[in-house]
């Protein structure tokens, strides 16, 4: 007589999920967002988010710092918010562009601090091109970000949005702006479509934005390394 056949112990693939290196440390890092050296900035985001119920303000990455910050890259954020739930460049391609010019420039995450020109991300609008509306009510949200930054002097400014920010923060002539001295650059977004279709020419355009990091860097003190 045969006997019963064990009940199977293989588990559904939804039962068996497990978190990927990638995803764990993802969540470990989003839960670092209140750390000391970002609490502030990142206060504000839920402050700024709570103004627009049902919106989405992403944070800084604690790899940040508010107390050493001196270059603000200020993005356009023509785009969806990085599901990291942090400020980036945009794409993970953008990123990986920016992060490798601040590697080549020598540009440590805690002397550069992120923001986008407009915080507020709608979930599931696509978030494509800003307005000019959306970019003037930017500019509160960024005095607010700048006063809690104390050290930063430099602008980063990518693309035509930010660049249009930042020029109207200098006329708004805050005492910040002569206190720290400070001074906007102009900079291509990080975005594939800003760099042209050919390889010569993408590589020039990564090479004009090292160039722009590194006076920002003798700007406030800090030594650039690479060509």
């Amino acid at each position: 007589m045969q006997s019963a056949p064990a009940e199977s112990s293989v588990e559904s693939p939804a039962e068996t999920h497990e978190e990927s290196p990638a995803e764990t440390a993802e969540v470990s890092l989003f839960d670092r967002r209140y750390e000391p050296n970002v609490a502030e900035v990142n206060q504000l985001c839920d402050t700024l988010a709570e103004l627009k119920p049902g919106s989405e303000v992403p944070y800084i990455d604690p790899q940040h710092d508010v107390d050493e910050a001196r270059i603000v890259s200020l993005f356009s954020n023509n785009g969806p918010a990085h599901p990291s739930g942090f400020i980036t460049a945009g794409s993970d391609e953008a990123v990986t562009r920016l992060l490798g010019v601040h590697w080549q420039v020598g540009l440590q995450p805690k002397y550069v601090m992120p923001w986008n020109v407009h915080p507020w991300y709608t979930p599931g609008e696509p978030h494509t091109k800003l307005t000019k509306e959306e970019v003037q009510e930017g500019l509160r949200p960024l005095l607010r970000f700048l006063a809690l930054v104390p050290r930063a002097s430099v602008i980063v400014a990518h693309g035509t949005e930010a660049q249009r920010l930042a020029a109207a923060f200098l006329k708004t002539e805050n005492r910040m702006i002569y206190r720290r001295s400070f001074k906007v650059y102009k900079a291509r977004s990080a975005e594939g479509r800003s760099f042209g279709a050919t390889e010569e020419r993408q590589q020039e355009s990564l090479a004009e934005m090292r160039i722009v990091y590194k006076d920002a860097m003798a700007r406030t003190g800090l030594a650039a390394t690479g060509r």
